[in-house]
């Protein structure tokens, strides 16, 4: 299995729902600990490597750079970037959806 086809990490996941719109480093981190309800804070380090790795693969790309203000940064998902995050949103259905057949079934074990 090539590397671009490997289950997305869950950063990697909420980073690229986070980027539908530009949005900046400080602003995915927001957005993603309001959209897991606290349960995911990405810490700088997580998420500017992250961001690298997502650029990389070209799944991100910079939208704009303010270049009077420490170089802020606002990036946007690519259509690469919506192909992986669609693939990845279908696998997890398709988790969801066998958990949940498993447990319609007479006795529910695996």
């Amino acid at each position: 299995m090539a590397m671009n086809e490997t289950p997305l990490t869950e950063a990697f996941y909420y980073i690229l729902l986070a980027l539908r719109k530009p949005n900046h480093g400080y602003g995915i981190i927001q957005e993603v600990e309001e959209l897991t309800l606290g349960r995911v804070q990405l810490g700088p380090g997580t998420l500017y490597g992250a961001l690298s790795t997502l650029q990389k693969r070209a799944w991100i790309e910079i939208y704009s750079e303010d270049e009077s203000s420490r170089k802020k940064k606002e990036y946007i998902i690519t259509p690469e970037g919506r192909k992986a995050f669609e693939k990845e949103r279908e696998r997890l259905k398709e988790l969801v959806n066998n958990g949940k057949l498993m447990e319609e079934s007479e006795d529910g074990q695996i």
